[in-house]
């Protein structure tokens, strides 16, 4: 694991780091886990824009996660560590007792020839998809339910991982990667370990055109526009806008409250995430 430092032989080269994927062992694809992605260039059905900056790149073939992890008391042997581009951890393909396969999200230090295993009665060790409340307290765990038998929604990041620190009664207490901590149903699966390629963080872009690559058109200032593209643009030279900053629609950017009210998880929220501007916790 590691990164590895292009020598400066051009502008494009100079600030640009890639990851050297030492913990990879193959770079064929299991075909039967496997389709393809048909790219909408943030379109929808109808042709308009709904999500900017969004088209171009690179053709990707999607790997079916097994998210849900639910093939109890059949272990399954680690055939593969490989690299997803619909994603910025490793995933393995694993093999069961019974011949069938699936691909897994890989925790860290996971090696060819490890034995996994799901089910409330199998051993709390790196790998292994248990409930929440069949997991010790503390330990870390990645891939984690909100609704019991959803599959996988919290902590599926590169490097991430929540950590268990209570339970009190159906609900167990998670410290998320944010630093927002709730409560989860106790029968909740979750993957014990941290997800693999943790320097993911670390690797430089270094040029637009690799951007462009991964799909990602140029972001685009308001303020840098036309007036009839952005409520923030034209004006008699520089400008900063004119008004409050917003979106092409009016939508106020800074300052309003973005989540939905009507979600029901947020009773289950103890304390909210960092909030990154100040460097403090958001009570």
């Amino acid at each position: 694991m590691g990164i590895r430092i292009y020598r400066p032989t051009s502008a494009g080269r100079r600030n640009a780091s890639v990851n050297d994927y030492a913990e990879l062992t193959t770079t064929k694809r299991e075909k039967s886990l496997c389709k393809r992605i048909k790219k909408n260039g943030g379109r929808n059905h109808s042709g308009k824009t709904t999500v900017r900056f969004r088209g171009g790149g690179a053709r990707r073939i999607y790997r079916m996660i097994d998210f849900k992890r639910n093939k109890d008391g059949i272990p399954a042997k680690v055939a593969t560590v490989e690299y997803d581009p619909n994603r910025n951890c490793f995933i393995s393909l694993v093999q069961y007792d019974d011949g069938e396969k699936r691909y897994v999200l890989a925790p860290l230090g996971i090696k060819v020839g490890d034995v996994i295993e799901s089910g409330p009665e199998c051993e709390p060790k790196v790998g292994n998809a248990m409930p929440l409340g069949a997991i010790p307290a503390s330990l870390e765990v990645h891939n984690v339910e909100m609704t019991a038998g959803q599959g996988g929604k919290l902590v599926r990041g590169a490097g991430n991982a929540a950590r268990i620190v209570a339970k009190e009664g159906d609900w167990v207490t998670l410290v998320l990667p944010s630093g927002e901590m709730r409560m989860v149903r106790k029968e909740c699966r979750a993957t014990i370990g941290r997800l693999s390629n943790p320097d993911f963080q670390n690797v430089s872009i270094g040029k637009a055109g690799r951007k462009r690559h991964m799909g990602r058109r140029p972001h685009v200032r308001g303020k840098a526009m036309n007036p009839v593209a952005h409520p923030m643009g034209g004006g008699e030279g520089r400008s900063n806008g004119g008004r409050h900053p917003c979106s092409p629609t009016g939508k106020l950017a800074k300052g309003g409250k973005t989540r939905s009210p009507r979600k029901t998880s947020n009773n289950r929220i103890i304390r909210r995430r960092k909030n990154k501007r100040q460097g403090q916790l958001v009570l």
